[in-house]
C-alpha cells in the first residue's frame, strides 16, 4: 500500500487547513490499473449504479458521523445537518434545528 504524504503547514495553520497536504490516494500503482481495467468493462448503466452507490454510502457515513457527534438528536436534526455539511458554509442557526 502507499504511503499518504504530508507537505509543509501553510503559513499561519496545520496540514488539515491545505486539503492538497494530503496525496490524493493510497492506492499503489498496480491496484489503480486493476480498477481502471475493471472499470471500463462496465457499462454505462454499470458505471451509473456503481456512482449511486458510492454517493449513497458517503452520505450513511457522513450521516453515522453526525450522529456520532450528536447522539441526542433526531433523525430531522440528523438529516438537516447532513444537507448543511452538502450545501451551506455554516451551521444553521438554533432556531431552525
Amino acid at each position: 500500500m502507499g504511503k499518504l504524504h504530508f507537505s509543509a503547514a501553510p503559513a499561519g495553520g496545520d496540514e488539515r487547513d491545505n486539503i492538497l497536504a494530503v496525496a490524493l490516494t493510497d492506492t499503489t500503482p498496480a491496484a489503480q490499473a486493476v480498477r481502471l481495467q475493471v472499470q471500463r468493462t462496465l457499462s454505462g448503466e454499470q458505471r451509473l449504479l456503481l456512482a449511486l452507490e458510492m454517493s449513497q454510502f458517503a452520505r450513511d457515513l457522513a450521516r453515522e458521523g453526525i450522529r456520532r457527534d450528536h447522539p441526542e438528536w433526531s433523525e430531522t436534526q440528523v438529516a438537516r445537518e447532513l444537507i448543511r455539511l452538502a450545501f451551506l458554509p455554516a451551521p444553521l442557526p438554533a432556531r431552525l434545528r
